[in-house]
């Protein structure tokens, strides 16, 4: 046990990503003037070693919580601004909650930049990447010490601005640029929602510090049907960037980024971001029935409907993509079950091997040149560390004993039995879809023999494929330990206990207690196991041709493949006719007639007074002494009259 940490020393939690990004970037700036003064390799080992002084730091801020019971650390907030009756103060709040999500955003942060000292090794952009993660990072443990609600949509527009810029970093693909404009208009789309509820709550009770508006609402001193619609309004924001249905759209093209990025986004920032807003704000949604049963019903059909899409997919990172969406659904229907601590629990796990697969599909493209699965094939005798690392967290993800997925997946599914039955036979029927594309990805990438690879990300095919180098499988290798263990850390429900803590003590009575219950653990492991079953024996054995089986289910397998058709809709119909026919042309003349007319009008009114005034600027004495004559005249007029 440590002592407990200082606020200065919390604050550098924050401050030293942000700090790594500014020096990097006035760097940068500075050689591309023709100031030689920076290596591109030095941003990198500034970033990591910023980054591990961070996570450091976090395991000492988890001791302070663990020693705290989970509850908050008082650190006294500091007043930013005042506007009239608008008072925002900015303040670290560390609580349980926020500790653990400041382990796993700086843990998995290190691993991700770590392997990108391979993964991105001559790239011409290699120090804006950097500058670019160190930034991201910032924001996102920003975001989840803010101790109110303003702060926090400060960091969250700030991780929505660095997954633009990330996603979109190799910008001179069109399909780059696309992807990252997509996600950043998505993700505002739900972003309306979410200022629309700080509007609405600092409207009624005047309040934005979290802790203050957990007291008001459980209190009874907020109006139900304002506590409704602010739990709907965060939910819309939360839905955007954790990419719930409908607004998940996003997420599969954002795997037009580097592929380490990708494990940031998936594992530990920003599709993190939507599911830690809604268990922050957990007792509002507690106390509003419709919104948190709105939560767990659009969380089951997000598990559900992206499951059924990973089946299909045949890209390996869009696979891994709709993984992510499927287990974010899964998380978001454990809270809208009343599972706060199991669905944070679940959060944690999910973290390390979904950072595990992407970084392994990174290192299975590095050796083939391609990410489609077709033309790998035969990769575990040629990549036997990416293999057996890959291997531990796909059943990580399948939630097979003892692997780190079995305890968090285990507890959602006991709590959605007792609290939302429907929830949980959609869940488990999810289990199922989940081992069935994972058993797939592993066969099709690893089974079999070598399909020639094509070319890929860095535009090399290799004729013979090989292990990735040291400093990626690190990495891999330091997940994979996570990925096997972390589940042990929750025996006797530790974690839950530090996460419960997070609660005020009336909000902590609203949540489920987390138990496990073996029978539902049997029944999970069995239907995993017969998913993978299934999967072997299409994928492995080959005994079942997967062309047959699609061309019998091929009205699905067509709807699945065009993602239910949802982009049609949103790109061809929706932004492509109605909105460019209607509500674009509409903003285009508002902005050519009233906006220019004003602005225009303006500048021409003022340019005809200044030709005006200028005859008075004679160079006669005469002319101003008469006018200062006249002015001490209005003046003393205007005086007797305010005051006769």
């Amino acid at each position: 046990m440590f002592d407990p940490i200082p606020e200065a020393a919390a604050w550098a939690i924050v401050l030293l990503p942000l700090g790594s990004f500014a020096v990097i970037a006035l760097a940068s700036l500075l050689s591309s003037s023709g100031v030689r003064l920076w290596r591109p390799a030095w941003s990198g080992y500034l970033t990591i070693l910023a980054i591990a002084a961070a996570l450091g730091l976090s395991i000492w801020a988890l001791d302070s919580a663990i020693q705290n019971d989970g509850h908050a650390v008082g650190f006294a907030p500091h007043e930013w601004v005042t506007v009239g009756p608008l008072t925002v103060d900015i303040g670290f709040r560390l609580d349980g909650l926020s500790a653990l999500m400041l382990v796993v955003v700086t843990g998995v942060s290190l691993m991700v930049q770590v392997y990108s000292q391979g993964y991105m090794a001559g790239d011409p952009g290699y120090s804006r990447y950097f500058a670019f993660m160190s930034l991201f990072t910032g924001a996102m443990l920003g975001l989840v010490s803010a101790s109110n609600i303003l702060q926090l949509f400060v960091f969250w527009e700030m991780v929505g601005l660095c997954s633009y810029l990330l996603i979109g970093f190799w910008f001179y693909r069109d399909s780059a640029r696309r992807a990252a404009t997509k996600a950043f208009l998505v993700t505002r789309l739900g972003d309306l929602g979410l200022i629309s509820a700080i509007l609405l709550i600092w409207w009624q009770t005047g309040e934005l510090d979290i802790a203050r508006i957990h007291e008001l609402v459980l209190g009874g001193a907020v109006a139900g049907s304002v506590v409704a619609f602010f739990a709907g309004g965060v939910f819309a924001g939360a839905a955007g960037k954790s990419a719930q249905f409908p607004l998940h759209v996003w997420l599969p093209d954002a795997m037009e980024g580097p592929t380490p990025v990708s494990a940031l986004i998936h594992a530990a920032t920003m599709v993190a971001a939507g599911v830690y807003l809604v268990a922050r704000l957990f007792p509002a949604y507690a106390l509003a029935e419709e919104a948190i049963a709105t939560v767990a019903v659009i969380g089951a059909v997000t598990a559900l409907m992206s499951a059924l899409l990973g089946v299909v997919m045949t890209d390996i990172k869009r696979v891994l993509a709709y993984s992510t969406i499927s287990q974010l659904g899964y998380m978001m229907a454990g809270l809208g079950s009343f599972a706060f601590a199991p669905a944070i629990f679940h959060l944690f796990t999910h973290a390390f091997f979904k950072a595990l697969l992407f970084l392994g599909s990174g290192s299975v493209n590095h050796a083939t040149g391609t990410f489609d699965m077709r033309r790998m094939g035969g990769l575990a005798r040629h990549m036997p560390v990416t293999f057996a690392t890959m291997t531990v967290g796909a059943l990580a993800l399948v939630g097979l004993f003892p692997f780190a997925g079995f305890w968090s997946k285990d507890e959602v599914l006991a709590v959605a039995w007792d609290e939302r039955p429907v929830v949980f036979w959609a869940l488990l029927v999810g289990v199922f879809l989940t081992a069935l594309y994972v058993g797939r990805m592993l066969f099709l990438t690893f089974g079999g023999q070598y399909r020639s690879g094509e070319a890929g990300e860095h535009g090399h095919a290799p004729a013979h494929p090989h292990e990735s180098p040291l400093v990626m499988l690190l990495p891999m290798v330091l997940l994979a330990g996570l990925a096997a263990t972390a589940g042990f850390t929750n025996l006797g429900h530790g974690v839950e206990h530090l996460l419960a803590g997070a609660l005020p003590a009336e909000g902590e009575e609203l949540a489920a207690e987390p138990h496990f219950r073996f029978g539902i653990a049997a029944a999970s492991m069995a239907v995993g196991l017969a998913g993978l079953a299934v999967a072997w024996v299409v994928y492995g054995l080959q005994a079942v041709s997967a062309d047959a089986v699609a061309r019998a289910l091929a009205p699905l397998h067509r709807l699945l493949e065009r993602n239910y058709y949802l982009d049609d809709l949103y790109e061809g119909v929706i932004t492509g006719r109605l909105v460019l026919a209607g509500v674009a042309q509409g903003l285009h003349l508002w902005d050519r007639y009233v906006v220019d007319g004003v602005v225009n009008g303006i500048a021409q009114a003022a340019r005809e007074a200044a030709d005006r005034l200028r005859l008075a600027q004679a160079g006669q004495p005469q002319v101003y002494g008469a006018a200062v004559a006249l002015g001490v005249v209005l003046a003393t007029v205007i005086v007797l009259l305010a005051n006769p």
